[in-house]
């Protein structure tokens, strides 16, 4: 009976990954509100550390990480568009404090949020929507170009 073993374990495997891509998604959708793991990993009926073990090994970061990305993502591009405040951006996009917003947000992209907006509206101009995302994707400060 090994092989049934083995495709029970297979099959285990595979509704696991089906989990993560739905909390995955659920990060993707709700950025915006207030996430934390805890709410994360009760409603996948998950401890927290197994999300975030098995989060980080399917998709090569934590679930905090990858709803911080989000979060910054979508303010650079809001900052680019230039038509809301620093402010206004860092609530829109899920941060209920704008100094935690500030620091994550230099800490990834590597400039604050102000400079960032000053310097980069035009960033995206002329670029396919399907590269822009791409071209402008914030990256961890450690691998940050210098400035």
């Amino acid at each position: 009976m090994p092989g049934m073993a083995l495709g029970s374990a297979e099959a285990q495997r595979l509704r696991n990954i089906a989990i993560l891509r739905r909390v995955h998604d659920r990060i993707d959708r709700e950025y915006a509100t207030p996430l934390n793991l805890e709410t994360l990993a009760r409603d996948a009926n998950l401890s927290v550390g197994h999300l975030c073990r098995e989060f980080r090994r399917v998709y090569g970061e934590a679930p905090y990480s990858y709803l911080m990305t989000r979060r910054i993502e979508r303010a650079m591009t809001l900052l680019r568009r230039g038509d809301l405040s620093v402010t206004e951006v860092c609530f829109t996009v899920g941060f209920s404090s704008l100094g935690t917003f500030s620091t994550r947000f230099s800490e990834l992209v590597g400039v604050s949020p102000s400079l960032y907006r000053r310097d980069h509206s035009q960033a995206a101009v002329g670029i396919p929507p399907c590269l822009a995302k791409q071209v402008t994707k914030p990256v961890k400060n450690r691998e940050a170009r210098p400035r």
